[in-house]
């Protein structure tokens, strides 16, 4: 979806609920409306589009980068240093003043999951009426366009090449993030051979052993491998804000024969997934159809979360392959299609691709190889 059309999308979202204005708190939905990515900690930025025009307020250091980028008619700057104290120093009085100066009183939409209570105290004291407005933008982001699927197949590729790698660093005495290191270092140079100009990141996390792998998120250590260790790597790559995951779960020289049962269960799970996925068919077909392979073989307890969710601009997007979800699935849908169970003193199973939904099925994005032979390391 080109700026032109996200801008149309909120105007026609301002126009279903009323609203005078929207102001975004979100950076995700910040990024997606007007293309600029900020780093985001301690300082509030927001974006503002009335029928008049839009604007981003934002910190100064932010100054020079919204303006180069920021797809806005204006940006608006409070300072932290002495020398500019007389333009502003608060980021909500920025925002009240910029309101009342420049936009009719009314309905204001906002996220109600991103604005902090301080920021919604100082807008209903100032008078708007406050309208929720994130499921529609989540709403928005579900189906991508093709400048957002070319993106992901590439992040896709990238992902992909540096699982790859991470597992050639599988082997006894070497540590969790080491394995990690060695994905990072080669997608890292392959981005930066393949797309200039590019912004890239990287992450994974390596937990290891019988005792880490049943805790399904856990940072990545100095912990040593050992002969028959199992362990669940995973990587995310993002380019230019857009995210592929790839997972991988796998063994350091030898698995148990319970292991390789509980393997061969994890991987019969993700391909009837896998089967059940084409446009129309609802969500929760594809959690069920993973859960029911899972509960067949016992593991059914340890299956405790959904079997994937949708991918974009953030890692956990909605909606979700939940047991509970019945909406449908469209085409230009983005998923991971991971079904996993954790044993305690057996290990955790769970494999993760990337998927964009077509008509008939599903184009797999991620390519690394997920047999029990293969996964044997």
């Amino acid at each position: 979806m080109s700026h032109p059309k996200r801008l149309e999308m909120m105007q026609q979202l301002m126009n279903k609920h009323q609203l005078t204005a929207i102001v975004l708190s979100s950076p995700t939905s910040q990024h997606y409306v007007s293309g600029y990515k900020a780093i985001t900690y301690s300082r509030p930025l927001f974006y503002v589009l009335s029928q008049k025009e839009s604007a981003f307020i934002v910190p100064g250091l932010e100054e020079e980068h919204a303006r180069h980028v920021a797809q806005v008619d204006r940006v608006i700057v409070y300072y932290e240093h002495p020398e500019q104290a007389h333009q502003g120093t608060n980021p909500v009085t920025s925002l009240l003043s910029y309101l009342q100066a420049s936009v009719p009183g009314g309905k204001l939409g906002v996220e109600f999951n991103a604005v902090s209570m301080k920021v919604e105290k100082a807008l209903i004291e100032a008078g708007w009426e406050l309208v929720d407005v994130s499921d529609d933008l989540l709403g928005a982001r579900v189906v991508k366009d093709a400048e957002e699927l070319d993106l992901l197949r590439s992040a896709g590729k990238m992902v992909s090449l540096a699982v790859r790698a991470s597992l050639e660093a599988v082997a006894p005495g070497v540590t969790e993030l080491e394995i990690d290191q060695q994905g990072h270092r080669a997608a890292l140079e392959e981005v930066s051979r393949l797309y200039p100009n590019t912004i890239a990141a990287v992450n994974a996390m390596t937990p290891s052993g019988v005792v880490r792998t049943v805790m399904p998120h856990v940072y990545s250590n100095t912990r040593r491998l050992e002969k028959g260790d199992i362990l669940i790597h995973t990587h995310h790559v993002v380019l230019n804000g857009y995210i592929a995951e790839c997972e991988r779960t796998c063994f350091s020289w030898e698995a148990s024969d319970s292991q390789k049962e509980a393997f061969s269960v994890m991987l019969a799970a993700q391909q009837a997934a896998f089967a059940t996925i084409k446009a129309g068919v609802p969500m929760c077909d594809v959690d069920l159809a993973a859960r029911a392979v899972i509960q067949k073989a016992g593991f059914g307890d340890y299956a405790i979360h959904r079997t994937g969710h949708s991918m974009g601009l953030d890692i956990h997007e909605p909606p979700f392959f939940r047991f509970d979800e019945t909406a449908l699935l469209q085409e230009g849908m983005v998923f991971t299609v991971e079904p996993g169970f954790y044993v305690p003193g057996l290990g955790g199973f769970r494999h993760s691709d990337t998927v964009i939904i077509t008509k008939d099925g599903y184009e797999l994005v991620t390519n690394v190889a997920s047999d029990l032979e293969s996964m044997i390391l």
